[in-house]
């Protein structure tokens, strides 16, 4: 139990400060940003009440939009994802998975975790920028720059997955 809450903690502190200090910075082609912290709330263990993941991911939020001097946008978005995250991986997965299982390549399948970050990634990301814009006047630039930050995060994620060192321990 303390392990999981450090582990928790270490993932908030990295990928937060990873967040605030470097890829807040990136706009590539002034389009897309990565937005890599999401991982912290992807890997969060499956048997997480819907309570503690509402409020685990409005303070992820809260914590990005205060070091990023965007007012509640962060926040609103995780936890909007928040909410949709566990009938996400009941949709996604269909099996019963063991209560503190952490979603990962081995667990759901390299797949499935796919498709399950995807689907998080772009729901957020659809919500942060609607916020973001609030307005409907460029739709195509909307999109565009929620596919592109959208599939920068996922290739991010992905590769951050695949060295996760636990699995790599582990021999998964």
């Amino acid at each position: 139990m303390i392990r999981n809450i450090i582990r928790g903690l270490l993932y908030f502190i990295v990928f937060v400060t990873i967040q605030v200090l470097i890829l807040n910075n990136i706009y590539y082609l002034r389009i897309a940003t990565p937005f890599l912290y999401l991982y912290f709330l992807l890997k969060l263990p499956v048997g997480v009440s819907n309570s503690a993941m509402l409020l685990i991911s409005f303070v992820t939020g809260l914590t990005i939009d205060v070091f990023s001097n965007t007012p509640g946008m962060h926040a609103a978005a995780c936890t909007f994802v928040g909410f949709f995250r566990a009938g996400m991986i009941r949709l996604l997965i269909g099996k019963e998975l063991l209560e503190g299982a952490y979603p990962s390549y081995s667990v759901f399948g390299t797949g499935g975790f796919l498709r399950y970050t995807v689907m998080f990634v772009v729901l957020h990301h659809v919500v942060l920028f609607l916020v973001e814009s609030l307005t409907l006047f460029d739709p195509l630039f909307l999109v565009i720059r929620i596919l592109s930050s959208a599939l920068l995060s996922v290739v991010l994620i992905a590769i951050v997955e695949a060295f996760n060192m636990e699995a790599v321990k582990n021999g998964e």
